[in-house]
Order: C-alpha cells, then structure tokens, then sequence
C-alpha cells in the first residue's frame, strides 16, 4: 500500500450533513469510486487531491473510529501499473484502521492525562512566594524529563505569627494524577496546620494521620521548619526527606544533620525536631530527592555535588556577600546531566536576613483599664529611639484600639511588641482565641470602630489564632 507524496495527513472540518460526513458514520471502509465516496474526497482532500486518487478500485477510504468516536479518516492508495483492490482488500483495510485509530486515540488520550496531571500539580503549587520579614525566598519547580511522570512534589512557604515563616518541601511517592491530587490534599493540610501554630514535629504527626486516612499505601516525604528572624534559629522536622544544606555567609556549605524520620503514612512512628541556628546572611535549601538522585547516581553522591556546587557558587561572590538567591538556585539546577532529571525537583531557598535584636521591642502588659494608655507611651518612647515620629500620631491610635479590644475580654497579661524593618509592624497578642471581625458599626453604636480605623490606617493587618489564644497585628510603612 502506498500512495502519492502530495497526500499528506492534514485536519479538515467535517460539515454536518455533509458527504464526507455520512461516509464517516457508515463506520466501514467504503471503495473511493463510490458516489458517496467520490463526493466525500473533495471535502477530506481538497479540489486538488481528488485529482490525484486514481481512478478504479484502487483507493479504499476509511473511518479512524476510536473507542468512543470517530476521529479521522485514512486514504489506501494503489499506483496504476498494480491490481485494483479486491473486496476482501476492505477487510484488511478495516483492520488496518481501527488498529490506526486505537494507538491514536490512545496517545491522545495519553498527552491529555499528562497534560492535565501537569497542569493539576501546577496549579496546586504556590504562584508567588510571600514577603516575609526577616527573610527572602526564591523557589524552582521542574517537571520530569518524561513529561508522562507527573509526580507528586510540592513547596510552600507560610507566614506565621511573631514574623516567622513555615517552610514546606514534599514528595507524594509515585508519578501519577493520583500522586498529583494526593499532593494537593497534603499541602492544603499542611497550611490549615501550620495556621494553627503547631511545632514541626506535630505537623508531621497530623500529616501522617492525614495520609493514612487517604489510603494505606499514600505515603510522602516531607521536610518542615519554622524559621524566627528575631530569635536567628530554625526548628526542623524530617519524615523520611533529603536533609536540607545550608550555605554561610563565608562560603561554607554544610549538609544538616536532621533527625531522618519515617515517610509520611507510615503510621505508629513520632518525628523528633531540631532546633538550630540560623544567622543572618545564610542560605537554606529545602529540596525533593529528583534534584540529588537519578539512575547515574545514589542520593548521597547528589548530596555532596550539591554541597559542592554551592561552595564553588559562593567562592564567586567572596566571602561574606552570598550570592543572589535567584542565580543560586538557577547555579543549582545547572549542576543537573542529561541523564539525571528522572524525576520532578522541587526547590526552596531562603536567605535569612533576620531582624536586629535593636529593631525589636517586646513588653508583656497586665490586663488593666490603664493598660492601653502605658501601650501608647511605649510605643511612643520607641518610635523616638528609631527616629519615627512621624508616625507616632497613627501608631498610637491603633495601638490603643487594638490593646483595647485585648484586655476588654482577657484576665490575663497581653503582649505588645514591635519591629522595625522596611516596615513598621506592631503584634498584640492575648489568650482569647477568638478572631476579631471587621464590621461596620451604626451611628448609634459607641464602640465598634477600632477594626475600621485599622484597616484603614494600617498598610496591612491581620489576626492569627495561636495553640493558645491569638495575635492581631498591623503594618505601617517605615517612615
């Protein structure tokens, strides 16, 4: 069988009602010197194909009928100097098309799962990192060289309250859109947790649980920490994932020891926590097993070609001045061979900048009537220290609105501390966990109004339910 080299495969409209059509729904490969073939072939091929199928029973068209449909048609040609085509010829012809058709449909079927898979697990990962203080953060996400192995990794970073940041790495195990939704299922997890202020290591212990309720064989790696720019310390906690590498300030690149762990889903094992430092101008990385292991080499060999990868990066810059964090992580991805992208990669980078211990002031304030009026001076007296006068006046409004609201319903002594960075941020906090709602007050009320003034002086605001009670915060640009 062959044919013509004009006749290539092109995508035509099949008009309702039309000739090309009605072929199409006989399902049966039909002779093209039929009347209902012959007034098909100008709508499949154009005016000028028609032209060169030759004459007899030497062309057979027939429909490509997927599993559910039909999706195209095939033309069997043959040249004028050999035999027309038999009746018997349209058997084999039939054969031959809904083979076609099958392995067709197949591999779009296929493409499109990929597709979607891929596009279910980028949507589920973050499309911007957040801003927090004390740190910046840059991330990389690469899919598998084989665009079929959608996997499961995932990254997050989470503000937390007292200025922290939660960050998040994971790895679902398996390439699948299972693997994909099962990763969604963790990380939304993850950040309704990390929303209530539980230590690393409980994360993980409620990770876990959440994994065996969504089958038995889910099972993930992950890597939490919780990183504070006032205190300069991260607390981490591994279930079963690469150990994490930090880069310091003099160019010295050092592979964490952090307790290993069990993989999340494991069930009936704890996670212990680490507590480390984390001093100011040092890089973290948190990353998934693709970017250190693939068939050419074991995770520990990858391990120490990135540790090496980041000291050669940082001998570039000197010591002491790091090397931007956005051509770090693409100098880390460069170290990646043609035969070793196995696997997706996901990566986090978080360069602490952290927060003076001279730009921080804390004060822990009995629950009194008197207690709003000594917040205000406070806060007032450090303003002058940091040269901020100009924003006593609105400072000191919503200072006294928001401790106002804390002591009206706590017996217990509130916290007022304040940070000074790019912005001005000021946290009260109190052990009542109930959230204060913004509302519009009416004009006979004589309260209601302090949350108004907030979110309408303040930059930005917010409140933050604690594993005992609450902080409610707010934002002013630093002069």
């Amino acid at each position: 069988l062959s044919g013509p080299a004009a006749l290539t495969a092109e995508l035509c409209e099949v008009r309702p009602g039309g000739a090309l059509n009605e072929v199409l729904r006989g399902v049966r490969p039909v002779f093209a010197d039929t009347p209902a073939a012959r007034a098909a072939l100008p709508e499949l091929l154009g005016e000028d194909g028609e032209a060169l199928v030759p004459s007899g029973q030497r062309a057979i068209l027939a429909p490509l009928r997927g599993r559910r449909r039909v999706i195209g048609a095939a033309v069997f040609l043959r040249r004028p100097d050999r035999l027309a085509f038999e009746a018997e010829d349209l058997l084999v012809a039939a054969q031959l098309a809904t083979h076609s058709a099958l392995g067709i449909d197949k591999a779009v079927l296929y493409g499109r799962e990929a597709y979607i898979a891929d596009e279910l697990q980028r949507t589920m990962l973050p499309e911007t990192l957040p801003h927090p203080t004390g740190v910046r953060l840059a991330s990389r996400y690469l899919p598998a060289a084989e665009t079929a192995r959608v996997g499961g990794d995932w990254y997050d970073a989470i503000p937390l309250p007292g200025s922290r940041v939660a960050l998040v790495v994971g790895d679902v195990m398996g390439h699948s859109m299972t693997s994909a939704a099962i990763m969604g299922q963790l990380r939304t997890t993850a950040q309704t947790l990390a929303g209530l202020d539980l230590p690393p290591q409980e994360v993980l212990h409620h990770l876990d649980e959440q994994a065996q309720r969504l089958g038995t064989d889910r099972m993930a790696t992950c890597m939490y920490a919780v990183y504070d720019p006032v205190a300069h310390r991260i607390t981490i906690a591994n279930a079963g994932h690469p150990p994490p590498v930090l880069l310091h300030l003099g160019g010295e690149a050092e592979v964490l020891r952090v307790p290993p762990g069990a993989p999340i889903g494991v069930g009936g094992v704890d996670f212990e926590a680490v507590e480390l430092d984390a001093p100011a101008g040092a890089t973290l990385l948190l990353y998934t097993d693709g970017l250190v292991e693939s068939r050419l080499r074991d995770v520990w060999t990858g391990i120490e070609q990135l540790r090496e990868r980041l000291t050669a990066t940082a001998q570039l810059t000197g010591p002491g001045h790091p090397p931007p964090l956005e051509a770090l992580c693409d100098e880390v991805l460069d170290m990646l061979g043609p035969g070793d992208r196995d696997d997706d990669i996901a990566l986090l980078a978080a360069r602490f900048d952290g927060i003076a211990s001279s730009d921080v002031r804390y004060w822990s304030l009995d629950a009194e009537d008197a207690t709003p009026g000594k917040a205000r001076r406070l806060a007032r007296t450090a303003l002058a220290e940091w040269g901020l006068e100009d924003l006593t006046d609105s400072v000191e409004l919503l200072v006294s609105e928001v401790v106002t609201n804390a002591v009206r319903y706590t017996t217990r002594p509130v916290t007022l501390r304040l940070l000074r960075t790019d912005v001005l941020r000021c946290e009260v906090g109190d052990d009542v966990p109930q959230l204060p709602r913004l509302c519009q007050a009416r004009a006979t009320d004589e309260g209601g109004r302090g949350l108004y003034l907030v979110n309408k002086l303040a930059r930005r605001w917010g409140a933050t339910r604690l594993s005992v009670g609450k902080v409610v915060w707010f934002e002013l640009h630093g002069g």
